[in-house]
């Protein structure tokens, strides 16, 4: 096991990457125990079904509420649940949450977190390749809605979180597949080694001896990004910057219906259309977008739509993007593997060109 701090004075927090993790977080559940606090469980109902002996062994008789997989969990009706639950177990102010499961179940019971009582203790158990890389990382919750994902949230720090390689044994491969795309997509905006490794080396799996490794290096990217910019308000790009591939990911899943794609999988669309901008914009030499295409592909993920989309309703839901400033869309963009920048003033039929080029129809 190895231990890396997300660095944010008072609010800072480890990060135990490694594999086999249970006394790690068995201790954490005892320390808050020791500390007569009144704590609760929020879990992923296909883990729970696939793992519960990890449950067991770990939380004991703590109250425990499952969660529905999927990204429909990730509603308004879902938190009102979490905090029925948590009203009726009792959970007060100086109360503590454990949230166990992928980044639905992450992004809920954080959010549930910050929401209740206006914000208790929570601690991240991610399940997921994805949520352990990427969204159990940095304190970001939320919610999707019509209008698109993620719009309704709030930043809350965990605790601690607890990236524990071991539970990743039961999970489907499509899901490992999409965790991947997350750790291309961390490669190409900050790491052009891992990118390269990614490339040559054996082809990572759940049981891989390296993927701890692996891990690490995502995390440790993604903690420096978040200790310089928590909030996403750099002008210079910061936080923002590792939603490269996400604006174009985004659209998908809100225009194809939430669940339709997984998130990794609309990502990795959206990665090699991020890509195929930057050297449009004349950022990346011509055909950089093949290394990244074949890259995904060797983890069978997507890289065009599976079915066409409207192109018009695509780019509205792009124009709904976080990333918007004064009226203005802002791609993330690659001035190089490695190095990623966020562009504005992007003509709309630049785009809507790649769009259609991916399979959306006009």
């Amino acid at each position: 096991m190895e231990r890396l701090t997300v660095e944010l004075g008072e609010r800072s927090y480890p990060l135990h990457v490694g594999r086999g993790l249970t006394g790690e977080i068995r201790k954490a559940v005892e320390t808050e125990a020791a500390a007569d606090r009144k704590g609760a469980v929020l879990v992923d109902a296909g883990f729970a079904a696939a793992q519960p002996d990890f449950l067991e062994t770990i939380f004991g008789a703590l109250p425990r509420l499952e969660i529905p997989s999927g990204e429909g969990s990730k509603s308004f009706a879902e938190l009102e649940r979490c905090c029925d639950f948590l009203g009726a177990t009792g959970i007060p102010r100086d109360g503590f949450l454990f949230v166990v499961g992928g980044g639905v179940t992450g992004d809920l019971g954080g959010f549930a977190a910050a929401t209740w009582l206006r914000g208790i203790r929570f601690y991240q158990v991610p399940t997921t390749l994805l949520a352990m890389v990427d969204s159990s990382v940095g304190g970001k919750t939320g919610l999707n809605i019509e209008a698109g994902k993620n719009l309704v949230g709030a930043f809350h720090q965990p605790r601690a979180v607890f990236a524990d390689a071991a539970v990743l044994d039961s999970l489907p491969d499509r899901e490992f597949a999409a965790g991947m795309a997350e750790v291309i997509k961390h490669g190409l905006l900050g790491d052009a080694e891992l990118f390269r490794q990614l490339e040559e080396g054996p082809r990572l799996q759940s049981d891989s001896e390296d993927l701890p490794v692996v891990l690490r290096r995502n995390c440790a990217l993604k903690a420096a990004v978040v200790r310089a910019d928590e909030r996403e308000q750099s002008a210079a790009g910061g936080r923002a910057l590792l939603n490269l591939g996400h604006t174009f990911g985004h659209a998908i899943e809100a225009v194809a219906g939430y669940g339709a794609y997984l998130h990794g999988e609309a990502v990795a669309v959206g990665l090699l259309l991020a890509t195929q901008l930057s050297e449009r914009m004349n950022l990346l030499p011509s055909g950089s977008h093949q290394r990244v295409g074949k890259l995904l592909r060797r983890y069978d993920l997507p890289v065009r739509l599976r079915s066409p989309l409207p192109v018009e309703e695509l780019l509205a839901a792009s124009r709904r993007d976080k990333k918007v400033r004064a009226g203005m869309l802002r791609y993330v963009l690659l001035e190089a593997f490695g190095k990623a920048v966020v562009v504005g003033n992007i003509e709309e039929a630049i785009v809507r060109g790649l769009w259609e080029e991916a399979g959306a129809s006009r």
